[in-house]
């Protein structure tokens, strides 16, 4: 959350500090944008979502906004990753052969992304996959399994909780990625290194867009 307000700031965005409900946040009213931290793994998260949607009504599109390890190749650190579709992999329903579940992601809000004109070559967009799970990805071995049985292009935790809550709500949802790591025995290191990195790269793609937006 700092990382992505500091770099609003530092591209000349007016913000101010906000109550949304009972969490403190933050508003750019140059981009039309709050942000709040939305807490960590996929229930909070989803609470904690719900809990924006009903306390300040209004909103156009929930963006999960955070970090992640890479899964396909080509991806790298500070690259940012915007989902097709989130995809709860850690869903351990034994019982019959329901697909996992799946969210797919607000169309025009992916399409958008797509349609922008950027300048800055210093860090790469994907679209596809991404894999939401209250798992942190730290082997090569499991990583590829994820990779082989998802198609997932990345891997996070939070992003099924606010899809589910979006839903609810019926309010659009899209979760967007700063790669940090590529979900290996060094992403713990490598996490704590190019977290800056890779909001940075989230705020500034996120700044575009909003200008872009009528």
């Amino acid at each position: 959350m700092d990382a992505l307000v500091q770099t609003w700031v530092r591209l000349g965005c007016q913000s101010e500090r906000v109550q949304l409900g009972r969490l403190p946040g933050v508003r750019l009213p140059d981009l039309g944008i709050a942000a709040a931290v939305g807490g960590v793994g996929k229930a909070q998260f989803a609470v904690q979502t719900e809990h924006l949607l009903e306390a300040s009504p209004g909103w156009d599109l929930v963006i999960c906004a955070g970090a992640a390890g890479a899964l396909a190749e080509g991806l790298a650190v500070g690259d940012v990753a915007i989902a097709t579709s989130t995809v709860e992999h850690d869903y351990g329903n034994c019982f019959n052969r329901r697909p996992l579940p799946r969210f797919v992601a607000a169309g025009d809000a992916v399409e958008s992304f797509r349609a922008l004109r950027r300048e800055d070559s210093s860090f790469e967009v994907h679209f596809g996959v991404v894999a939401s799970g209250d798992e942190d990805i730290v082997d090569a071995e499991r990583r590829g399994e994820l990779r082989r049985r998802l198609q997932a292009i990345a891997v996070a935790w939070e992003g099924a909780g606010g899809a589910r809550a979006s839903a609810f709500s019926g309010v659009p949802f899209v979760e967007i990625r700063g790669i940090t790591d590529r979900a290996d025995d060094r992403a713990p290191a490598d996490f704590r290194a190019n977290l800056n990195i890779a909001m940075a790269n989230v705020a500034s793609l996120l700044s575009l867009w909003a200008e872009t937006q009528p």
